[in-house]
């Protein structure tokens, strides 16, 4: 009877080690993930934020490349195992892949996309006496320094003078705008 259980056991391990993928895919590409988005829209951190939207964006690109390359993988028994090994990267709080990715490749082609004509996007190296990136860098920054409260009352402000400003029909020309 023990000899038997024994037997049971070294099955149970050997489909759970001959699954592993089936059984830790989901779970590292769509439980934790879950857990960890819905955490982060109760933070008022933008970081985490931003890993978990790319994350999102990247996990509904590999989806789509699977499912129009479902066939060719198939003759890759190692593309679970490479797919969970490059989900791990993403999704760890160790590696934070996802963000990585969007501040390496995804917002610097956001930012300067290229002109239609060129097919492959290189980034330039800034100058280390460049201006800021814009605008949102630097309400970023200021929403870093002060808190999100103090930029909204910064804004209300701005609005109200703008308001005040159209109200008395005066008309700033400054060298790009016109308020």
């Amino acid at each position: 009877m023990g000899r038997n259980n024994s037997g049971n056991s070294n099955n149970f391990l050997q489909v759970v080690a001959s699954n592993f993928d089936v059984l830790a895919l989901p779970l590292i590409t769509l439980v934790y993930p879950l857990y960890a988005s819905i955490k982060a829209i109760e933070t008022k951190s933008r970081t985490d934020d931003q890993q978990w939207l790319t994350y999102w964006v990247l996990y509904s690109l590999m989806t789509i490349f699977e499912l129009t390359f479902a066939k060719v993988l198939e003759c890759f028994p190692i593309w679970p195992y490479a797919k969970l090994i490059f989900t791990c990267w993403l999704v760890l709080p160790q590696f934070n892949g996802a963000a990585y990715v969007y501040r390496h490749f995804i917002r610097p082609y956001y930012m300067n996309p290229p002109s239609p004509h060129q097919m492959w996007y290189i980034p330039k190296k800034k100058n280390i006496f460049s201006k800021p990136d814009d605008v949102l860098t630097a309400a970023e920054k200021y929403m870093e320094e002060h808190g999100t409260e103090a930029f909204e009352r910064l804004i209300t402000k701005a609005d109200r003078e703008a308001r005040s400003r159209k109200s008395h029909n005066y008309m700033i020309f400054d060298d790009d705008y016109m308020y």
